[in-house]
Order: C-alpha cells, then structure tokens, then sequence
C-alpha cells in the first residue's frame, strides 16, 4: 500500500478514536440521574436541534473537509493501481466514513456507562427481586376480588400445592337438566415414573405407591392430565390427592398471586415464581412478623431511591396484611399501601428497556444514518480513485 495514504488513514483513524472518547467522557459526564427519565426515553436519538447533534454536525464537515483536501494533495505511487491496495483502501475508507458519521453513539455508550455506574445491574436485580416477592401486598385493594390474579391455582408452596381445578356440575333431577350446581374441586398435580410406556401394566411396587395415595390403576387412568415417554419409561403428570385451600389456615389470598412485577432476564420464570412463593409463605407463616415489616422498610427505600411516592408505613401494612390472613372471608374495602404504580411501573419498566434493549441507532433516523454512511464512503473512495489515477497519469507523462 502506498505510504503517504496509510500514513493519512492511520492518522484519520487516530484523530476520530479521539473524538469518540470525548463524546464517550461527554456523555458519562452529563448523564441525568436515573430519576429523571420518562416512558419515551432513549438512550440518544440524533435530534437535530440539540448540542450533540450540532457539534456532532460541525465536527464530521470539518473532518471530512480536511480529509478531502488531504486525499486531493495526496500524491499516490504506481502500487496504488493494483487491485488489492484499491480494495483495502476501500475498506479503510468505509471504516473511517463509519467513525465520521457515529459520534452519538459513543455518547449514548458514555450514558450508559455512567447509569451502570449509578445503578449497577446486579442492585437493579435485587430491588426487581424485592418488588416480586412483596408484589401480592402492593395492590390496589380492589384488585384483590379479581379472579384472574388471585385463584387457588396460583398457589406454588407448600404441598399440595400447586394444585389443578376440576368443575364437578351435580343435577339434582336427571329430567330436568337446567336443574343443577356447581362444585370446584382442586387435586394435586404429581408426578410418577412407569416402566411400561403402554400403561397397561403396572408393577407391583407402583401399585403400592397409588394405594397410599388412594389410587388404582383405574382410577389413575382417569386423573392422567399429560403422558411424557422417556427411553423404555413413561412419565405420568396425575391429579393427586384433594386439596382445601378454601378451608386452609395456611392459605391466605396474597399466596394466591405468581405473577412477576419484573421478570429477573438471568432466571428462569417458574424458578422465581416458587422462590418467591417460599419466602412469601415464611414471612407470613413462619417467620416473625418483623420480618415482614423489615421487608417493608427495604420497599420504602427502593421507592426513595427512585423518587417513587409512597404513604406506606411498613408497621401499618403489615397490620393489615395480617389481619386479612387471619379474616379470609372479609372483603377487601382497605389496605394502607398507597403508592404511585404509574410511576413505578414507568420508571421500571424505562430501566429495564435502558438495561436490556439498548437503542444506539434509534429507527426514525436508522434509514438516515445507513444512507449517510455508505454516501460519504462512496464519495471518499470514488474521490481517492479518481485522484490517484489522474495523478498517477500525470506522472506517468513527465
């Protein structure tokens, strides 16, 4: 390759990492806490209008205008005509016009750099984790009448649990069929490994096992809800024994919610939905109710972190949470967890788009970005061959 044109590629080059590590540093030293952001933030979206956008504007003219005159005073050897130093020119070419055109991009990396910095994601976890598993005892209270989110099948811990429904419908007058009722039943879901992928033989050690659970090979048949064959075997997933959770004192209804405010990305779904089932249970069965109220004050501190509003007095939540585990079949008309969702719910959910979706090259200006870059590639190497050869003929006549 020609000397004098890697020496000016190389300089290029250097010359634009250094201005992408000051659009870095610019954009770490002006991030904004992470408290001051709202649903329809990005990271950075080229505006037009602002300070990074017009010096990112000025910065490229001047760069490219000082590179053109370059390229133009470039006095190029007859090396230069071979067809792999124009190929690597080309490419050098296209790389430079890449770093020319994408300084916002290095500051929405410096934004981003400095928000992990204020909001590690391993904290942002932890505070995801907490609001999971306190998340049944932060709604408003009429929400805890829907069916849709708080049932008997959402129960996770302990056993039985978690238990399937089955609807038994009772005619009282076989003649008359609009004379009838209702029964909900609920059975555990278990699980048991045959020998026989046939099902029509079952051995006498699995025998002994239905028997304590009150089954035969009958009435297994009926209660089957999925077959699975593994190798030589088969594994049956069956309606177990009866539950209660109506008449359970261990059941209350915030055990009967598994929804996830926020999913934790690193694991998986099911797993944090019984691991929050299990200490959700040991706060409200087990441990201390201090525990509970602990829980509480570490909510109230994750609200403050992120300026969320909040009239929850952990001792007074815990009150009444507990009284409502003890009196089941009261209504709901009150439960002292006031907060602002809206604004929970906004924040989280522009932090986790922020942590886990990225968006360097916002879609409005990608097709702009794209047709930029490959314009002024296409300009500086057409202008580059088109001096080289011109020059090159010069010196080929003298």
């Amino acid at each position: 390759m020609d000397p004098r044109l890697k020496r000016i590629f190389l300089r290029s080059t250097a010359i634009l990492l250094i201005l992408h590590l000051g659009y870095f540093i610019y954009g770490y030293l002006t991030f904004r806490s992470i408290v001051h952001y709202d649903i329809y933030t990005e990271f950075y979206r080229f505006k037009f209008y602002d300070d990074v956008s017009i010096s990112h504007f000025f910065v490229t003219s001047i760069f490219l205008f000082v590179l053109v005159i370059v390229l133009i005073r470039w006095r190029p050897s007859v090396s230069f005509k071979t067809w792999r130093n124009q190929l690597f020119s080309a490419l050098w070419l296209m790389l430079i016009a890449l770093f020319s055109v994408s300084f916002f991009i290095s500051y929405s990396l410096g934004c981003n750099a400095k928000m992990r910095t204020e909001l590690p994601e391993k904290t942002f976890t932890k505070d995801k984790q907490l609001i999971n598993l306190l998340q049944p005892f932060l709604y408003y209270y009429p929400v805890y009448s829907s069916e849709n989110i708080f049932k008997p099948e959402h129960i996770l811990y302990p056993k039985p649990y978690p238990v399937v429904m089955e609807r038994d419908t009772i005619f009282y007058n076989p003649q008359n069929k609009s004379d009838y009722s209702t029964e909900k039943k609920y059975y555990s879901i278990d699980t048991i490994m045959l020998k026989d992928t046939t099902l029509k033989t079952i051995d006498s050690k699995t025998k002994s096992i239905l028997y304590t659970l009150g089954l035969d090979e009958d009435s297994l048949q009926k209660r089957i809800i999925s077959k699975k064959n593994l190798g030589d075997s088969i594994q049956v997933i069956y309606k177990g024994i009866q539950a209660y959770p109506d008449h359970d004192e261990a059941i209350s209804i915030f055990l009967e919610d598994k929804n996830l405010y926020l999913p934790i990305k690193s694991i998986d779904k099911k797993t944090q939905q019984y691991s929050n089932a299990v200490k959700r249970y040991q706060l409200l069965n087990q441990y201390p109710k201090d525990s509970l109220i602990q829980a509480f004050e570490k909510l109230n501190t994750i609200f403050k972190k992120y300026k969320i509003e909040s009239e929850i007095k952990p001792a007074d939540l815990a009150q009444d949470v507990f009284y409502f585990r003890d009196h089941r079949d009261e209504l709901f008309n009150e439960i002292r967890n006031n907060h602002d969702r809206a604004a929970l719910k906004e924040e989280f959910s522009v932090l986790e788009r922020l942590f886990y979706q990225p968006n360097y090259l916002h879609p409005n200006i990608r097709g702009i970005f794209f047709s930029v870059w490959i314009g002024v590639w296409l300009f500086l190497d057409l202008l580059l061959l088109t001096v080289g050869l011109i020059k090159l003929k010069k010196k080929q006549v003298f």
